[in-house]
């Protein structure tokens, strides 16, 4: 009698999916890094544009780091969160909610800090945050307040090849597993 054991087809079926699903998912995530890079380069590309919006977009997400020229006919109502001032120090960005748009006018160090503006003209960048998904960053800051950092593409995540890594690694784990298994199984 042979001292060889046969190989489990259903055990080593499900591994093999599993396998192929892991890699299949390391490809995919290869592809959507891509993808990321091509959204970033077009985010770079908006944020260098001379040409500001006459009004806001329809769609501002489709528009982001786009300069714009907006009118807010009245705030609705004030927040403050933290943030960064453009000389990269810590404090508050105090953010008036319009009924179009959410502003963030400007920086303080206080977050109690009620600004004094009632609404108007603002010029600013498309930023990403905000209920909606996107909010104008003023510049130049509004009410007093002292500038914002501005917004900046490359703070945009590309984590894509980190998770494809990930994803090609359980896949050889799982082999390595799965083969360790069957050499046991076989003493």
């Amino acid at each position: 009698m042979s001292a060889v054991r046969r190989i489990p087809v259903i055990p080593t079926v499900i591994v093999a999916v599993a396998i192929a699903t892991m890699i299949g998912l390391g490809i995919w995530q290869l592809g959507r890094m891509q993808e990321k890079e091509a959204l970033i380069a077009r985010y770079q590309a908006a944020s260098t544009s001379s040409e500001a919006l006459a009004t806001l977009p329809a769609d501002p997400l489709s528009q982001l780091y786009r300069r714009v020229a907006f009118t807010c006919t009245g705030v609705t109502a004030w927040n403050a969160i933290s943030g960064r001032n453009a000389r990269d120090q810590a404090g508050y960005v105090h953010i008036a909610t319009c009924p179009d748009a959410e502003v963030v006018l400007g920086w303080s160090r206080d977050p109690s800090l009620q600004p004094d503006w009632a609404g108007g003209e603002v010029t600013g960048t498309i930023a990403p945050g905000g209920e909606a998904g996107w909010r104008i960053v003023a510049d130049p800051p509004l009410a007093g307040l002292e500038a914002n950092a501005a917004p900046d593409p490359a703070d945009t995540p590309n984590n894509h090849l980190a998770y494809a890594g990930q994803w090609f690694f359980f896949a050889l784990s799982a082999l390595v597993i799965y083969v360790l298994a069957l050499r046991k199984r076989g003493r």
